[in-house]
């Protein structure tokens, strides 16, 4: 298995980026009857000005393999955090690069990042349906349910919160 870099987004890898995210939104069927998500999805250099857009790279061939936006609360794309909480949306990663570790290399990344910029905790939130991998792989660092950040921006798409705290995190 070739290694993986996570770096920040470049606007030369913004259009592998919209691809791949929604390539990945489509194959697990979130796209359905979501009026305007996936433009929103590829406007990469919306999410770029808004937060910070992460990639994770084959160190060897250089091919963006997935990508996340980290934010802070108040900023365009912040949907749960409040304050001293940092958040990731969008993590995506090519369905035809699945199963290589960038998708853990990514969150882990922005789990960094909070550390870094002091935040005391890291939320996101889930589709309800969304592939018990995905689930397996936010319980495996440490996300827990909130059920108090559970929402709804489209009827019948059911969002699930989850948090991380940050205390006591290397």
């Amino acid at each position: 298995m070739t290694g993986l870099l996570v770096r920040r987004a470049e606007p030369a890898d913004h259009p592998a980026v919209a691809r791949l995210t929604v390539a990945a939104y489509e194959a697990d069927g979130q796209l359905k009857g979501e009026n305007g998500y996936g433009v929103v999805l590829a406007d990469v250099a919306s999410r770029a000005e808004a937060g910070e857009v992460l990639v994770a790279v084959d160190e060897a061939t250089g091919e963006v393999l997935g990508a996340v936006t980290f934010v802070l609360p108040g900023s365009r794309y912040a949907e749960l955090s409040g304050p001293g909480e940092a958040e990731f949306r969008m993590l995506a990663v090519d369905p035809a690069a699945q199963g290589r570790g960038a998708g853990v290399a990514l969150a882990r990344a922005c789990v960094a990042r909070a550390t870094e910029l002091g935040c005391s905790a890291v939320v996101i939130c889930v589709r309800a349906g969304m592939a018990a991998s995905a689930h397996r792989l936010y319980a495996r660092l440490g996300f827990v349910r909130v059920p108090e950040k559970d929402w709804s921006p489209l009827p019948g798409v059911e969002l699930l919160g989850l948090r991380l705290d940050l205390a006591g995190q290397d």
